[in-house]
């Protein structure tokens, strides 16, 4: 009886240790399946990625480096170029272009049009206009034959532009983004393009908020089109970027909020239809800011920090950074952040201004994720060899200076 009984123990404990392992196992399935549909039921999309502007940390993607053909989110590259030309010095506001037929063509029934006529001499602050609010494909056209020569010409200097920025996934065939299965990026590239757009041009990117521009057009009354951008007329902190379709692409749009000082850059395509491309945008752009906070752990020319010096004319010292660094962390890790200053103080005098006098470490879960050396933001001299005694002999007694 007891060998009967001891065998049964055993081959209850053998099936319990297999049901064990086969639930746990079963559990990861679910749970990995789990984690897939959500990924897939996040953003009703074929492709689609988030990145906080400020850190550039990824806070969603869904296939975010498959090929999209990116439609009218081209145009952001065209205003790019000539923004670009502005700030040189090499292209002005007022410059006026002649509108060939060629880009004339292209505001006849089936376009995103300006308008504009054979012959007009439109200024480059008109087109942007067209380009940038209207969405014009005539107005790219008219524009990067004025400054390129041909559209052809134009393409080759967006492509530059594109690998300067680094959109390593990118070719553009046309100013426009109209049908061409040469014209092709990702949203990945996308959002890179916005955020470059964003920085580097902050007074010309206020023009992507405009809801509306008027074309006081030749030979007819004027014109007044809306901004396809439907996320700008919910008054919720979104100021642009730009809407795409094609019907081989469907629906796409790269999307910007700001609240605050945070701003998060999200780009979708392949949405079903223009709802979608407008409730599914404004949800990733909600759930970022929802789940996410971003901290500035030092901006160059504004975040200073004290330190003491040893025998110097002044006690302190401010070190500075060169260099912006911003962290994003989830909401609920955000006690995991420790940031602290790393250096052998006090500081021994003379110290030159730019010398590198300490580090700051910044950790998460005691992690080391950023080391920023700290520099003298100013010189500070020697006391002559009299103090430096005084001094010396003030410490060796009292502990202190």
């Amino acid at each position: 009886m007891t060998t009967f009984y001891l065998k049964n123990l055993v081959l209850k404990n053998w099936i319990s240790v297999l049901m064990n392992k086969f639930l746990i196992i079963l559990l990861i399935i679910i749970f990995n399946f789990s984690s897939f549909a959500f990924a897939e039921s996040m953003v009703k999309a074929r492709t689609a990625i988030v990145i906080d502007y400020h850190s550039d940390k990824v806070l969603y993607e869904y296939e975010p480096d498959i090929q999209i053909y990116p439609a009218s989110m081209t145009k952001i590259m065209t205003s790019i170029i000539a923004f670009d030309l502005i700030k040189k010095g090499r292209l002005s506001l007022d410059d006026k272009f002649v509108v060939s037929e060629n880009a004339w063509r292209l505001s006849q029934s089936g376009y995103s049009s300006m308008f504009i006529m054979v012959n007009d001499e439109v200024s480059v602050e008109n087109l942007l206009y067209g380009i940038i609010v209207a969405s014009g494909n005539d107005a790219c056209v008219a524009l990067a034959e004025g400054i390129a020569g041909s559209e052809e010409s134009f393409a080759d200097i967006m492509n530059e532009k594109a690998a300067e920025i680094g959109m390593s996934s990118t070719n553009f065939s046309n100013s426009s983004g109209i049908n061409d299965p040469d014209n092709y990026s990702t949203v990945r590239d996308i959002a890179l393009m916005s955020k470059y757009l964003i920085y580097h041009y902050p007074n010309f990117y206020e023009w992507y908020k405009e809801k509306t521009f008027t074309w006081d057009r030749t030979g007819g009354d004027p014109i007044t089109q809306g901004n396809r951008n439907p996320l700008l007329y919910k008054n919720i902190g979104v100021d642009g970027v730009k809407t795409g379709y094609l019907a081989v692409e469907k629906y796409s749009l790269a999307s910007s909020m700001k609240k605050d000082t945070r701003r998060i850059i999200a780009v979708g395509s392949g949405f079903p239809t223009k709802n979608l491309r407008s409730s599914q945008s404004l949800k990733l752009l909600n759930w970022s800011f929802r789940n996410f906070n971003t901290y500035e752990i030092s901006k160059t020319g504004e975040t200073f920090f004290e330190l003491d010096t040893w025998l110097g004319k002044k006690n302190k010292i401010k070190a500075i950074t060169k260099e912006d660094y911003y962290i994003t962390l989830d909401k609920k890790a955000t006690r995991h952040l420790t940031v602290y200053l790393e250096y052998d103080g006090p500081i021994k005098t003379p110290i030159q201004k730019d010398q590198k006098i300490a580090n700051l470490i910044v950790l998460e879960k005691d992690e080391v994720v950023k080391t920023l050396p700290l520099y003298a933001s100013e010189k500070v001299s020697k006391v002559n060899f009299f103090q430096s005694l005084i001094t010396s002999i003030n410490f060796l007694i009292w502990g202190d200076v």
